[in-house]
């Protein structure tokens, strides 16, 4: 069963958006698997989806019960794709912009969501796996879709490295000018520092505000920080280091040329994981 491990973890972690529960539900799963009689599973790995999918859809509504007592904008965990490794089935990570998004939804409307439009599950499918009706998971996912506002997503484009190298060399040097054409009117900043360290408790929204707010901080506290350019959840993002120690990670959502939004990661128990990763490359 072991093989399965990465599948099962890309499951769970889709669902939840957070790397670390993601490991736990699936270490779960496989704990109530070693106490069946094997005999009596016919497809262990169908078994194994269905409880991972439905562990994660109750933690998932824990998680959203307690998000009224998070301090500020609760993000997803990021996870670094721009390399294979066995932890998770990187190809089958949703976009970080598109797990943001899927916070609008309740656990089981997510949950049906990512089997149909990220597994290509059918609702025949999807309705073994949550006990439901296929005529059920057709209504699910409609409404689930009414509550998106899938068509900015829909527009997001890849961002080359010259891109990004672009937009860093005009934060360091200020230039206002050129971080104007790089910018949507209405862009939106969200950052989640979990009130363990400074972040904006609100998304900052609009180019001239999200103008200041990244130029002070670039400013203030990044002006000797080693920045390295990196792939976020497939989306361009920034690594920023002081000293050796990651300190935020920025993801990127390009639409055309510009940026429409931004997402900063700074909640240090989101960053463990890729500092991990980042010492990993190191060795």
């Amino acid at each position: 069963m072991e093989p399965l491990r990465a599948l099962l973890t890309t499951y769970a972690y889709n669902i939840l958006g957070s790397l670390e529960e993601a490991k736990d539900i699936v270490q779960d799963a496989y704990l109530q698997f070693m106490r069946l009689d094997e005999e009596d599973i016919r497809e262990p790995k169908a078994y194994l989806i269905r409880t991972v999918i439905n562990l994660s859809v109750n933690r998932k509504h824990r998680q959203q019960k307690l998000r009224a007592a998070y301090y500020g904008e609760w993000l997803p965990e990021p996870v670094a794709t721009e390399r294979a490794d066995t932890m998770l089935d990187r190809k089958d990570v949703l976009s970080y912009s598109l797990m943001v998004l899927l916070e609008k939804l309740d656990a089981r409307q997510r949950a049906v969501f990512i089997l149909k439009e990220a597994f290509d599950y059918e609702h025949a499918e999807i309705a073994a796996v949550l006990d439901i009706t296929a005529e059920h998971s057709r209504k699910i996912l409609s409404r689930a879709k009414k509550q998106l506002a899938l068509e900015r997503n829909a527009d997001r484009q890849d961002a080359s490295a010259a891109d990004m190298q672009k937009y860093l060399e005009v934060i360091r040097q200020g230039d206002v000018t050129r971080l104007e054409r790089m910018l949507y009117e209405d862009v939106v900043l969200k950052a989640d520092g979990g009130g363990k360290v400074t972040a904006s408790k609100y998304p900052v929204c609009g180019r001239k505000s999200v103008m200041a707010m990244q130029l002070g901080i670039f400013r203030k506290f990044y002006a000797d920080a080693a920045i390295t350019i990196s792939m976020i959840n497939h989306q361009p993002a920034f690594f920023i280091f002081i000293g050796d120690q990651l300190v935020s990670c920025q993801i990127f959502t390009f639409a055309g040329d510009r940026i429409s939004e931004l997402y900063i990661v700074r909640n240090p128990d989101k960053l463990r994981t890729l500092q991990k990763h980042y010492d990993d490359c190191r060795i």
